[in-house]
């Protein structure tokens, strides 16, 4: 849940028994299971890995494990720092007032990094909604590489 440089907007989603966090920039949707139930077998790889969430007082945390080893987690959306299968992550989201989320989190990775390091940040509610994130520069891009094509024979 990192900060991307534009296009950093969250919809989080409760639904019956799990929520959803979806990002705008790259468009990626998480599901972070709650009711307790364990975290899938070791061999179990995901491109998100398998988040489990709980409540502790007014503070939901989500354990993330079994990362599969495609390169770079981007924490739903931006700043990318890189996982492997050992990556665990655990988030912690409490409400600061209406309109603020205090997001911490705690990243382990002993064959990525030196050591485990965390950080914060605030998040601010969004009136509007949020948008698939299409990366078309205006439509400019597809006439132009059609005639790059189509010039250099």
């Amino acid at each position: 849940m990192l900060p991307y440089s534009y296009n950093s907007n969250y919809q989080i989603i409760q639904a019956d028994r799990d929520l959803i966090i979806q990002a705008e920039m790259t468009h990626e949707t998480r599901t972070v299971h709650m009711g307790g139930r364990p975290h899938l077998p070791q061999n179990v790889r995901l491109w998100l890995g398998d988040s489990i969430g709980h409540w502790e007082a007014n503070m939901l945390v989500v354990d993330t494990t079994n990362f599969n080893d495609a390169g770079g987690f981007y924490g739903d959306a931006g700043g990318m720092f890189g996982w492997d299968r050992n990556l665990h992550v655990v988030e912690r989201f409490k409400l600061f007032d209406a309109d603020t989320i205090l997001y911490q989190f705690d990243v382990d990775d002993p064959s990525a990094f030196a050591s485990p390091w965390k950080g914060e940040l605030t998040l601010a509610r969004s009136p509007g909604p949020i948008y698939e994130y299409a990366c078309h520069e205006g439509n400019y891009a597809l006439p132009n590489l059609l005639n790059a094509f189509r010039n250099r024979q």
